[in-house]
């Protein structure tokens, strides 16, 4: 393994290993929660923190408003022009970031685009000629294009510069989610299920992966198909056990596990699972009022994966239907996802009494993956579920803080970018005040300094400083970090 390499897989197992101590508080605010209300789907008041950094102050430019001494600075916007001769995209979603060679950042970017949104190759599609059409996954049979796809950014973190910028992935679509991978890639994920045909020359419901690499380079866009055809969402690997769990953006989804043939080599095909209760065939997780049966929130639950077949090319959308007849569990739109310290964790936004979002956690078995996993078994448990807007409302993408706190974006007009301490105390980190859009995407930079976070419907992607070590300061003291 080259050096790089190493440091690479280092850091990230290093910033996930914080993520329990975050997640501390969530198990301590819903003791607190279940203590004060009879029936747990009753709204609880609340439990938030009002001095973590402050009252959010009011942005003259009318964009985001942040705490004192928080500042932020456009980096990209759709429409201007990249390093690639290319333009920036619309509707940027799920992010990472990755460490470059002498300390820069690479950030690389979704773009949740169908054919009629605003691409990479121009309005009129006038940029398009610059680009190889071998590199384009889907041509639509010799007509225009898919519009989806992944952009790179190479950032000098100190000044928030862009030094280059270009298109690193083209010709897929819904480009929403994703993850990062130890291996330094980015996985990305088409939240779409459209089979071949009808105006398309491939299927659609993929993931694809992407390198982190310094250099203008676009990815072969190889369809991940082994981890099955779906509306995807988001995906997270285990560093241990090169394990990718996925989740799906549907009212009655599935989360699935994919193990690969080969470690770090997804594209060799692989088995896909899906997550069942052990003992509780088809089970529902959801906690809807109009749901026969609740699911119960703090109890770590026993669970078993169940091999399904046949998911490279998938008639109808019913692989999700197929794993609810073997009795897999059923979600309310798995969305962000993220792993933790030997623990994954997962946002359902439409979840909950209210249908405003929970938070569910699983702990892999010490044999995951392994025939030694049925006598000792992962463990799910419905981490989270406030039923309070005022605390959290339709959480999407997530993402673990280098100290702990666990950062949620919100899926709404005039949404927030919201913060949990170990404590269990919530705050606000930013709001959007002119742009009825969702955040998506809110990922920290390798060291820490930097939020970056897109404003979906502007275009726009944001990065945020400000004294985090506020936050980094209570983990040091905690934890010796």
């Amino acid at each position: 393994m080259k050096n790089q390499e190493i440091i690479n897989r280092r850091k990230f197992i290093q910033q996930t290993s914080k993520v329990s101590l975050g997640f501390l508080g969530l198990q301590m605010f819903l003791s607190m929660s279940l203590q004060s209300c009879s029936d747990y789907h009753t709204p609880t008041k609340g439990n938030v923190l009002k001095n973590r950094y402050g009252k959010l102050k009011k942005d003259p430019e009318g964009i985001l408003n942040l705490p004192a001494g928080f500042t932020y600075k456009i980096i990209a916007r759709k429409g201007d022009a990249m390093s690639d001769g290319m333009v920036h995209p619309d509707k940027p979603d799920g992010m990472a970031t990755f460490m470059a060679s002498n300390g820069q950042i690479i950030l690389t970017r979704n773009h949740e685009l169908m054919p009629t949104n605003f691409s990479a190759f121009g309005k009129e599609y006038e940029h398009l000629e610059k680009m190889d059409r071998s590199k384009i996954y889907d041509f639509r049979y010799g007509n225009l294009p898919c519009n989806g796809g992944t952009t790179t950014l190479l950032i000098d973190e100190e000044t928030l510069t862009v030094e280059k910028s270009w298109v690193s992935l083209a010709g897929t679509l819904r480009n929403c989610a994703g993850g990062p991978t130890p291996w330094n890639t980015w996985i990305t994920c088409e939240e779409i299920f459209i089979p071949p045909g009808n105006g398309y020359e491939k299927g659609h419901g993929y993931n694809f992966e992407v390198p982190a690499t310094e250099d203008i380079a676009i990815a072969k866009p190889i369809p991940l198909k082994a981890m099955g055809q779906f509306n995807h969402e988001a995906i997270c690997v285990d560093p241990r056990t090169n394990i990718v769990y996925q989740t799906e953006d549907r009212d009655d989804s599935l989360i699935y596990r994919f193990i690969p043939n080969v470690p770090q080599e997804l594209w060799k095909g692989g088995q896909l699972q899906v997550l069942a209760i052990k003992g509780r065939k088809g089970a529902v997780t959801r906690n809807w009022k109009e749901d026969e049966e609740e699911f119960p929130i703090g109890e770590a639950i026993e669970i078993e994966w169940l091999d399904i077949e046949d998911v490279e090319e998938v008639p109808n959308d019913n692989l999700r239907g197929r794993g609810f007849e073997m009795g897999a569990a059923k979600f309310a739109r798995g969305e962000g996802m993220w792993y933790g310290d030997k623990e994954i964790y997962f946002a359902c936004t439409s979840g909950g009494y209210t249908k405003t979002g929970q938070i569910f956690r699983y702990t892999p078995s010490a044999a995951e993956g392994t025939e030694g996993e049925k006598d000792n078994p992962g463990k799910l448990e419905l981490f989270l579920e406030p039923n309070n807007v005022a605390l959290l409302k339709y959480c999407d993408n997530l993402t673990i803080a280098p100290w702990g706190d666990i950062i949620f974006c919100e899926d709404r007009a005039r949404p927030r970018v919201v913060g949990v301490t170990k404590e269990g105390q919530f705050y606000k980190i930013a709001e959007s005040i002119h742009y009825k859009s969702e955040f998506a995407g809110g990922v920290f930079s390798p060291s820490g300094k930097t939020y970056f976070v897109n404003i979906q419907h502007a275009g726009l992607t944001v990065a945020i400083q400000g004294p985090w070590q506020k936050g980094m300061a209570i983990t040091e003291s905690v934890i010796g970090a």
